[in-house]
């Protein structure tokens, strides 16, 4: 027998009781916290375990939640971010350029100023 076949012969089986138990374990967390926090608090009724895991099921559907297969979603938002930075990094390299060297360095001792630095040890005073 080959070795990878060897493997997933061992594999496959731990990964089924492995999505098993974590199903079970997921419906249990959800039908105790449910069961727990709702009733007392808003005089809902108790779930029972399948309802769990459909609101369970309802949620990873809605929320996306427990893998990085959502992070498609973010990767759109992450491209729209970085699209925003280029444009304000762009309107800045422009606005620089049209700066006089007296001007770049007052915006730099304003900068200074306001975030907390002092002057780095380059531009000393007595230099």
């Amino acid at each position: 027998m080959r070795p990878k076949l060897k493997k997933l012969i061992w594999i496959a089986p731990l990964a089924i009781v492995g999505l098993v138990a974590f199903i079970a374990i997921g419906g249990t967390i959800v039908l105790l916290l449910w069961n727990w926090l709702l009733p007392p608090l808003f005089g809902w009724r108790e779930i029972t375990f399948w309802q769990a895991l459909g609101l369970l099921a309802l949620c990873r559907i809605l929320f996306g939640g427990f893998s990085s297969h959502g992070a498609s979603r973010s990767g759109v938002r992450r491209h729209v971010v970085d699209r925003v930075a280029d444009r304000i990094a762009e309107r800045m390299d422009e606005r620089w350029g049209h700066m006089t060297p007296e001007e770049r360095e007052r915006f730099r001792q304003g900068m200074r100023e306001r975030c907390g630095f002092d002057a780095s040890p380059g531009e000393s005073k007595g230099q």
